[in-house]
C-alpha cells in the first residue's frame, strides 16, 4: 500500500494472524473501503521502499497489497518488471487506469487480484515488497510473510515496512501489542535460515506525515530488509 493522502487511517490497521473470513466478504470489505473516497492513498511511493531500492539493479518485483499502485508504478518507472497484487478490484481498477494513463504496458506492470489469505502469486522475484501489509479484518500475516520469503529469488531481497507506533491523531482507538511489530518481531515472523539469508536492515525509521486535519507529525515505521544469498 502506498502512502496515504493524509496518513489518517493508520490507526485502523492491525496485524491480524487469525483465520480470515470468506473470500467474498474480504473482497467486499476492501472494495467498500476503497469506495469511501475517490482516492485513498497519495499515489507517492513509500519513502522507506524508495530509500532501500534506489540504486539497486532492476529486475522482477512483486508488490504485495499494492492498493492503488503507488509503489508498483514507481518501481516500473525505475525499470522494474512489476506484478502488483491486491484483494480489491476497486483499488486495482484505479491502478490500471493510472498505469494506462502513463503509457505502461503489461510488460512493465501487471495488476492481479489475489486474496493473499488464500493464494499467492507463483514464481520467484528479485524484489518482494510488503509495505504496510495489514488489515482491519483477520489476516494470516505471518503465513503470508513466510510465503513472501519463499518467493524471493537467489540474490533477491524482501522489503518489509510496517507501522512502529500509532499516529497522534489516532485518538482512543484500541491498539494491541501486535499492531506495531518491532524489527525483532518481524524477523521472528519471517523465520529465516541464517545460512541462506543476510539481514541488511532491521530498524525503526522516522518520517513526516499529514493528519486528517492537516496537522504534521513525525511517525515511526519498522523497516526490515533481508537478502537471499
Amino acid at each position: 500500500m502506498s502512502e496515504r493522502i493524509e496518513d489518517t487511517m493508520d490507526h485502523h490497521h492491525t496485524h491480524h494472524d487469525g483465520d480470515a473470513g470468506s473470500p467474498a466478504d474480504a473482497q467486499a470489505f476492501w472494495d467498500a473501503r476503497y469506495g469511501e473516497r475517490e482516492r485513498i492513498w497519495s499515489g507517492a511511493a513509500n519513502r522507506a521502499l524508495v530509500d532501500v531500492v534506489t540504486g539497486v539493479q532492476p529486475g522482477s518485483a512483486l508488490d504485495l497489497g499494492c492498493g492503488e499502485g503507488g509503489d508498483s508504478l514507481w518501481l516500473a518507472e525505475t525499470g522494474w518488471m512489476v506484478t502488483g497484487v491486491d484483494i480489491s478490484e476497486t483499488a486495482l481498477a484505479r491502478a490500471r487506469e493510472e498505469s494506462a494513463a502513463r503509457g505502461m504496458g503489461e510488460d512493465e506492470v501487471e495488476w492481479i487480484q489475489v486474496d493473499l489469505a488464500r493464494d499467492f502469486p507463483a514464481g520467484t522475484y528479485d524484489l518482494v515488497s510488503a509495505c504496510f501489509l495489514a488489515s482491519q479484518i483477520p489476516l494470516p500475516r505471518t503465513e503470508i510473510l513466510r510465503r513472501a520469503v519463499a518467493a524471493v529469488a537467489p540474490g533477491g531481497m524482501l522489503v518489509l515496512v510496517s507501522h512502529a507506533s500509532a499516529p497522534p491523531w489516532a485518538g482512543n482507538h484500541h491498539h494491541g501489542p501486535r499492531d506495531f511489530p518491532t524489527p525483532e518481531e518481524e524477523l521472528a515472523a519471517l523465520d529465516l535460515d541464517a545460512d541462506m539469508w543476510e539481514i541488511t536492515t532491521a530498524e525503526t525509521r522516522k518520517r513526516e506525515a499529514n493528519g486528517p486535519d492537516g496537522e504534521r507529525a513525525t511517525l515511526e515505521d519498522t523497516v526490515v530488509v533481508v537478502q537471499r544469498r
